[in-house]
């Protein structure tokens, strides 16, 4: 999953959280290019025209994790968490902004070469994917985290059933049963609307 040994983060980890100022610093180099992959990815499920590049979301979500505190880190998994988290987040503020009426609301953006761009996904409602989101933690926070540590993380089964400590037959069988269930709630959105 990331280019340095798990060893390296934890153990910077752990100087942070023994209030070691230098260490959220010695952070960044160790995870930096894991995390411009992971916002790279997650950005292809982004609507056409979106402006965000992945080294952008990747030093805004960082700036939000070290003004939350390395301290609150208590592991490497819950440094991808809280990583994933923050990158759903701005992802989610940036879309909400965008539907406002100020800042173009129901406009639509024509890209003049619009067919020179591969569009691999549909685009992903984000907001109603973080209603529907929420639901699930409240029923399931542990299928809810997976799903984040998937989508927004854009880790792989085996990656995220790492992070969460769980095997990956379990991370399947979660994983299945969340998107499910999301596609159902995203559906019934889609019906009410």
């Amino acid at each position: 999953m990331a280019d340095h040994p798990t060893s390296d983060i934890t153990q910077v980890l752990a100087a942070a959280a023994a209030g070691e100022p230098r260490a959220a610093e010695q952070l960044l180099p160790l995870v930096y290019e894991e995390l411009r992959r992971v916002a790279a990815r997650q950005l292809v499920h982004e609507r056409p025209g979106q402006t965000l590049q992945a080294t952008a979301l990747v030093h805004e979500a960082y700036l939000r994790l070290i003004s939350g505190g390395a301290e609150s880190w208590d592991n490497r998994r819950h440094f991808f968490a809280a990583a994933a988290e923050a990158m759903r987040r701005i992802l989610v503020e940036r879309a909400r902004r965008k539907r406002r009426l100020r800042h173009g609301g129901g406009g639509r953006r024509v890209e003049i070469e619009a067919d020179d761009l591969p569009i691999e996904e549909p685009p992903v409602d984000l907001l109603a994917l973080d209603e529907a989101l929420d639901r699930l933690a409240a029923e399931d926070a542990s299928k809810a985290e997976l799903v984040k540590l998937r989508f927004f993380a854009g880790l792989s089964e085996q990656e995220a059933a790492e992070v969460l400590g769980i095997s990956r037959a379990t991370a399947a069988r979660h994983w299945a049963y969340a998107r499910a269930w999301l596609f159902d709630q995203l559906r019934d959105d889609d019906a009410k609307s």
